[in-house]
């Protein structure tokens, strides 16, 4: 494991060598505070690199009689798999990207300044299956609107960190998101319909949930709605 240039990953790693569950409550804040669930620990280590491949860990929620409650639990089952991390996006195209987009978050449709805005991929890489492809900076705004969309992190909420949150959750167990309590979808339902998990053939999965593209989740909302009132 090449992990010596990621001490948080490399700690989180040592704890779960084991192959048994430990609690991320009394265990894991203990080693990495708030960083361990996110991409500095079990995330970064289910992804993996261009270097390492990704480890197969699960979770699960189970009674710590430590804490005294019910908390979430990681094991790394022994197996390994293909590395699904992402490629760096070159200052060149960043700067295209924010362009195309009018530094305007997809959300709030703010403009904001570059350090407020995260490139975000539509797809989750949670479920690519393999690690991204270099960026041409050739690509075109087409391609740009398709793959990215802008998101804000700044001082009062990182909503980039919300749309994680809620695709890992689709993940466990099937359901797709529900931006801000919302149960619409403006293509499909509650359920992930897709038969393939991870890969390219699961972007089919994503389309239509609001996380995926806010835009044509909110348009198509607020048609519903207009519609709904001319019928009244």
């Amino acid at each position: 494991m090449q992990l010596k240039k990621a001490p948080t990953q490399l700690k989180v790693f040592n704890m779960l060598s084991d192959q048994k569950w430990h609690c991320r409550e009394h265990e894991g804040k203990a080693i990495a505070s708030g960083q361990y669930a996110g991409g500095g620990g079990i995330q970064g280590l289910q992804r993996g690199n261009k270097q390492r491949a990704g480890l197969v860990i699960e979770t699960e929620s189970k009674y710590c009689e430590f804490c005294g409650k019910k908390t979430k639990w990681d094991c790394w089952i022994g197996e390994i798999k293909s590395a699904n991390s992402a490629s760096n996006i070159p200052a060149s195209l960043v700067q295209r990207i924010l362009q195309v987009y009018s530094y305007t978050d997809a959300i709030e449709q703010r403009q904001r300044e570059k350090h407020e805005l995260v490139i975000d991929h539509r797809f989750p890489m949670e479920r690519w299956g393999e690690s991204e492809s270099p960026h041409l900076t050739s690509m075109s705004e087409t391609e740009i609107k398709k793959k990215f969309e802008l998101l804000k992190k700044d001082t009062s909420g990182n909503h980039n960190l919300l749309k994680s949150r809620s695709c890992e959750r689709c993940i466990r167990n099937g359901k797709r998101g529900t931006p801000f309590g919302i149960r619409f979808w403006y293509q499909g339902g509650e359920d992930w319909s897709s038969i393939a998990q991870r890969g390219a053939e699961a972007e089919e999965g994503c389309v239509g949930c609001g996380w995926y593209d806010f835009d044509v989740w909110r348009n198509t909302l607020n048609q519903k709605l207009v519609q709904s009132a001319q019928e009244e």
